[in-house]
């Protein structure tokens, strides 16, 4: 049998990873983009740069950083431990914690473009009818910006399900713990069982491609109106 429980235990934690990470980089990640593209501030840039800092930052280093600062002797450590929540590396939150991070780019930034792209008219349009902010960027923005939106959820939800560095120095490989697919797939190369790692890299190699395969049609639709 190519697929072994370790083997599905690994792919439904990624699958459960992924989902939490991409709800959590939408939720967070949206007034970040909305801000970023509306501001004037000189702030703009430096925070820009630091949500763009995954982009080029190897994983291990924003791995290791993340380990020591939530760690034992770590601020945040520290004060997880004095809450009574405990210590987050090699934990599924710890995991997502650190999805959130590595993955927020391939959020923000979409969402960040489709907002500037709306231009001020619409704005302007819905401030003559004495629309409220939130009225405005529920009834306006977030449909004008949906392709965005869908942009910026396949993206993170597939950068999250193929990382490897960042998950492997925060979560280690607990199985059914923190174990993802990458992880496996090391594993599996590691014990020179190669029938089992092909399976699961052939079958991240299909899911990436149908991914970019969603992507640019979305993007085709959305140029023809459909």
């Amino acid at each position: 049998m190519p697929f072994g429980p370790d083997d599905w235990n690994a792919v439904l934690l990624t699958l459960k990873l992924a989902g939490t990470t991409t709800l959590l980089l939408l939720l967070f990640g949206t007034p970040i983009a909305w801000w970023l593209a509306r501001t004037r501030s000189w702030l703009k840039g430096p925070v820009g740069a630091a949500v763009a800092l995954p982009l080029v930052l190897p994983p291990t280093v924003l791995g290791f950083y993340l380990l020591v600062t939530l760690g034992p002797n770590g601020p945040i450590g520290q004060l997880t431990q004095s809450l009574g929540l405990g210590l987050l590396p090699f934990t599924f939150p710890g995991l997502v914690l650190a999805s959130v991070l590595y993955s927020m780019p391939f959020v923000v930034q979409p969402l960040q473009q489709a907002f500037e792209s709306l231009g001020e008219r619409p704005l302007e349009a819905a401030a003559t009818l004495r629309a409220s902010p939130w009225d405005t960027f529920f009834s306006v923005v977030l449909p004008l910006a949906r392709p965005g939106f869908v942009t910026a959820t396949i993206l993170g939800f597939a950068h999250t399900v193929g990382e490897f560095g960042v998950v492997l120095m925060i979560g280690g490989n607990i199985p059914e713990k923190t174990r993802v697919v990458s992880v496996q797939i090391y594993d599996h190369v590691e014990a020179l069982e190669y029938t089992q790692a092909h399976w699961l890299a052939g079958g991240m190699l299909v899911f990436s491609f149908l991914v970019l395969l969603a992507l640019y049609g979305s993007k085709a639709r959305n140029r023809h109106g459909f």
